[in-house]
């Protein structure tokens, strides 16, 4: 009898793949973090890297130059990259989760050949959703598409979006029919340099600070009627059934993350003495680096279920909200208990462990803040 191998089992392939990405982000990325974080600017060489090792298009089909693979790797890809800065893991999140899966669901034929090749090799993807007052509350989006006969013009303001500064290419949410409420929201591809759309001032962050969040300001933007994007009015099931998918990126990101930060402990741990005797021989500091260690299994295994549900094309919304949650959560703790394994030296921008605790927060925060998952999972607890 053929028993599957339990979820949390990589399998050679798997593992080959996501020991080459540590690779990567330990040669090419690690050196840059210090300097990426301090200047806010994400390394453009950087970005070629990812564009080259096919980081920016994990799903999508090898004809349109994609690597043609799972959305499972590309989980395994976001947390690999934020082991060493969640950064550049959101980068890739951003792309892979929602640019490339929605293009793969909803876009046309024409749509497809025009912009997954982009996407693939060299164009970085924007998904514009969040309004000043449409946060949580997703429909109450005030951008306004109009219909003017040969195309439509969108007009409005969006806030918080990432990667922003560098991307090219758009997927910009506004309402076609404002009476017929969330019903008329309407996706769009907007491309850089449309006149009329310009990005507004770019965020300072706590953490994060690489990735670009920026606004994206549409003052009369004409689109062509070739680049409206799924149906018209169906906008709203776009935004909510990719960001059900974006929870399991954010996950993994969040999971990366507190993997880099008690990896740095625990080695930390190994190195420092008092008393005469290092740090991990103490049994106060064992207990705290064993715990963080089973939180981090739980988180794993929460997202790689997450993803392997999806892959399968079962049921996993519920779990997607779950595991951002959970794993959102831990990576604080985990954070914060790895800064102190350092004592002052945690404090200090010289040892990674205070960027980790930063970079920490926005995960509570994106994609549906920690409030948000947990009103989606009551409901699917009743169903």
């Amino acid at each position: 009898m053929h028993h599957a191998s339990p979820l949390s089992v990589l399998s050679d392939d798997e593992k080959m793949f996501q020991s080459e990405i540590q690779k990567i982000a330990n040669q090419v990325i690690k050196p840059k973090v210090l300097h990426m974080d301090e200047t806010e600017t994400m390394d453009p060489g950087l970005i070629k890297t990812l564009f080259e090792t096919g980081l920016m298009g994990i799903e999508l089909p090898e004809e349109h130059g994609g690597s043609g693979s799972s959305f499972f790797m590309a989980i395994l890809a976001i947390e690999a990259l934020s082991q060493v800065d969640p950064s550049v893991g959101v980068l890739v999140d951003v792309q892979n989760t929602l640019v490339n899966n929605i293009f793969l669901r909803w876009a046309n034929k024409e749509q497809k050949a025009k912009y997954l090749p982009q996407l693939a090799s060299q164009k970085i993807g924007s998904y514009c959703l969040t309004e000043p007052n449409s946060g949580s509350d997703a429909f109450a989006l005030k951008a306004r598409a109009t219909d003017e006969g040969t195309h439509w013009r969108l007009d409005g303001k969006k806030i918080f979006i990432t990667n922003a500064k560098e991307a090219e290419i758009f997927i910009v949410f506004a309402n076609a029919n404002p009476e017929q409420g969330y019903k008329g929201i309407t996706a769009f591809i907007v491309e850089r340099g449309t006149p009329g759309f310009s990005i507004g001032k770019k965020e300072v962050k706590l953490g994060i600070r690489a990735s670009s969040t920026c606004e994206v300001i549409l003052d009369q933007v004409k689109v062509p009627k070739a680049n409206l994007l799924g149906e018209y009015g169906k906008g709203y099931k776009i935004a909510i059934e990719t960001l059900n998918e974006g929870r399991i990126g954010i996950a993994a990101q969040m999971l990366g993350l507190a993997q880099g930060a008690f990896s740095g402990a625990l080695k930390y741990a190994g190195e420092r003495e008092q008393f005469n005797k290092s740090l991990k021989d103490f049994q106060a500091v064992q207990f705290q680096l064993a715990e963080m260690a089973t939180m981090i299994e739980a988180a794993r295994l929460m997202v790689y279920n997450a993803a392997r549900l999806k892959d399968a094309g079962q049921p996993f919304v519920k779990e997607a909200a779950m595991a951002k949650y959970y794993v959102s959560d831990i990576a604080e703790k985990v954070a914060s208990r790895s800064l102190e394994v350092y004592g002052g030296y945690g404090f200090i921008k010289e040892f990674p462990a205070e960027k980790f605790y930063r970079d920490a927060k926005i995960g509570k925060l994106y994609e549906g803040t920690s409030n948000m998952q947990l009103q989606t999972i009551f409901k699917l607890l009743e169903s």
